[in-house]
């Protein structure tokens, strides 16, 4: 099955506390419908100092649900819905709100 969100897109978030940010995908995890957006869903890990690492307070992205993001439209940088088309044979991924095909 094809996923409509892929790594590499910039998603705007729809709901939650970070309502409005954009940021890029980083990890898609398909099987829980969640997914990693850079700078979105931080939350602060406290980690113990060891030999190799330095302790303190760490920021670590924490998934989000796929329902609550949206890809940016590439025309005019609002929210779409992502859809499926057949153009010169090949299965392309395309903007629901403006028609333009989003690249892979």
């Amino acid at each position: 099955m094809a996923s409509k969100l892929r790594k590499g897109d910039k998603v705007i978030v729809l709901s939650g506390k970070d309502k409005s940010k954009t940021g890029e995908i980083t990890k898609v995890v398909t099987k829980a419908r969640k997914a990693f957006v850079s700078g979105i869903n931080t939350a602060i890990r406290h980690t113990k100092q060891t030999q190799n690492t330095q302790g303190g307070k760490v920021p670590k992205e924490m998934p989000i649900d796929l329902s609550n993001v949206a890809l940016v439209d590439p025309k005019d940088g609002g929210p779409t819905r992502v859809g499926f088309k057949f153009v010169e044979g090949k299965k392309v991924r395309y903007a629901k709100k403006s028609g333009e095909t989003i690249n892979d």
